[in-house]
């Protein structure tokens, strides 16, 4: 107990250390504080931004990789002609190109053979030069040496052509025409007619025969195709010819020999035979 001002007694309780006011007074000095702090946490809590809320996971369904595309080329490194001006004033001009010299011309070589083109009116003519055969017409004879040679070319069912020919260097075109008939020939004869004789030459060509003589009334010339006769008797020793719609002649040798006679009759014969199956006088 205590005097207070005016005379007043007042009476104060002390606490004791240890008993339960001192007690109760922690306890709630503890809760004030407790409760300042929820105060100030629920404060802070009310007063900070609200987070964001996360995407919502989607379900996707799986997506196959394509195919793979190539890796893109790597950046070509700038060209001279999109090169930096500071650059492209570094480089060296390029030198001027140097003319070449023009090539010499070829010379050319003359030729030191010939060249034949042998060609034949039947095909598949057998050629030979100088007794070598050379092909089938048509054929090409190259580097025949120049000069003269003997041409042999043969087909069948014609008589062989035979010719000499002369070759100088280059090329030359040679046509053997068996169907063009060339042929001359001639002999001694002797005409015997009612009073006496006379003596001449029979010549024969492929455009006719014709007997050469003195005696006018006995020249004659025809077509061999309009012989009616023209044969050789051996056992006379003559050559018997008569002439279409005209006079009939019997010669003999002036030696008494029938073989030319017969050799004469038998080339005629031959060229008669051509003119009938179509071939024809040669045009020289």
């Amino acid at each position: 107990m205590r005097a207070g001002p005016g005379g007043e007694t007042a009476f104060t309780y002390a606490s004791e250390p240890g008993s339960i006011s001192s007690v109760n007074r922690n306890v709630l000095i503890g809760a004030v504080a407790l409760a300042l702090a929820l105060v100030a946490g629920l404060t802070i809590f009310m007063l900070r931004p609200a987070p964001e809320p996360a995407p919502a996971a989607t379900a996707t369904a799986p997506v196959s990789p394509g195919p793979r595309r190539p890796a893109p080329a790597p950046a070509a490194a700038p060209s001279a002609a999109v090169a930096p001006r500071a650059a492209r004033r570094a480089e060296p001009a390029p030198a001027a190109p140097v003319a070449e010299a023009p090539a010499p011309a070829p010379v050319e070589v003359a030729p030191t053979g010939g060249t034949l083109h042998i060609e034949a009116d039947v095909p598949g003519a057998q050629v030979f030069i100088d007794r070598v055969f050379i092909g089938a017409a048509p054929v090409v004879a190259e580097n025949v040496k120049p000069g003269t040679h003997q041409l042999n070319v043969a087909a069948e069912g014609f008589d062989s052509v035979v010719q000499s020919i002369d070759v100088a260097p280059g090329s030359r075109d040679i046509a053997v025409k068996f169907r063009e008939i060339r042929f001359s020939a001639s002999v001694e004869v002797v005409h015997k007619h009612g009073m006496g004789s006379c003596r001449g030459r029979l010549v024969a060509d492929a455009r006719g025969l014709r007997y050469e003589t003195t005696n006018k009334d006995d020249q004659f010339t025809s077509p061999l195709l309009d012989l009616e006769t023209f044969q050789v008797n051996y056992l006379e020793k003559n050559l018997r010819v008569k002439l279409r719609k005209g006079k009939q002649f019997n010669f003999t040798d002036p030696d008494g020999n029938a073989d030319r006679l017969f050799v004469f009759q038998r080339d005629v014969d031959k060229v008669r035979e051509r003119l009938r199956r179509g071939d024809q006088p040669a045009s020289n």
